[in-house]
Formats: C-alpha cells, sequence, structure tokens
C-alpha cells in the first residue's frame, strides 16, 4: 500500500464527512431561517449554498487527488518534477486549511443562530 493513496483516501474520507456535517447544517439553517438576502443584497437565483460547498470540497479532493498523483511520480521514478509535485502539495494543503476555516466560520455563524432568541 502507497503512503500517497492512504493519505489521498484518509483526506477523501475527512471531506466526505465534513461535506455531510455542512450540507445538515446548512439545510437546518435554511429551514429555520428566511435566506434570501445576504448583506442586504439579493442572492442570485438558483443559488445553493450546499451546492456551493460540495463544489469546493471537490476542488479541494481535486487539488489533492493531483498533487498526490505527482507525488508518486516523483516516487516511483516517472516525473523528476520535484518542485512541482511539493508546490502542487503546499497548494492542497493550503486549500484544505482555507476549506476548514471556512467550515469553521460557518459553524460559528451556525451557534450564533441558534443562540438568538425567537
Amino acid at each position: 500500500m502507497e503512503v500517497g493513496n492512504t493519505t489521498g483516501n484518509t483526506l477523501a474520507t475527512q471531506l466526505q464527512s465534513e461535506m455531510k456535517v455542512l450540507a445538515n447544517d446548512a439545510g437546518q439553517l435554511a429551514a429555520h431561517a428566511n435566506i434570501g438576502h445576504a448583506g442586504g443584497q439579493q442572492l442570485p437565483a438558483g443559488f445553493s449554498f450546499t451546492q456551493s460547498m460540495k463544489d469546493a470540497l471537490e476542488s479541494v479532493n481535486q487539488q489533492d487527488a493531483a498533487a498526490g498523483q505527482k507525488m508518486n511520480d516523483v516516487d516511483s521514478g516517472k516525473s523528476d518534477d520535484l518542485v512541482g509535485a511539493m508546490l502542487a502539495s503546499q497548494e492542497a494543503s493550503l486549500s484544505f486549511s482555507m476549506l476548514m476555516q471556512v467550515r469553521n466560520k460557518v459553524m460559528g455563524a451556525m451557534d450564533e443562530l441558534i443562540k438568538l432568541p425567537v
């Protein structure tokens, strides 16, 4: 078993788990709040927070898979682009960190909404 594949599978599993939590929380938020305005502006027709988060998760997952593939190619000798592989790995790591920060902000906002008196 390769380390890159194991790490990629673990990350994919974590992403899927986080996506389920976010989708559930977003559904609850939409059910309990009148979401139609953001900062006083009308949201575009067809806007879906859940779909936006799914798209972001898919993008982060694709970056991780591409970085893993580049690292595997370098490890197996198929490629000598170590710098490119390391950059791809760092980009994937930063994307994941940013996604987790967005998740934390959403969860914090959910907590604040729950605490609001009705």
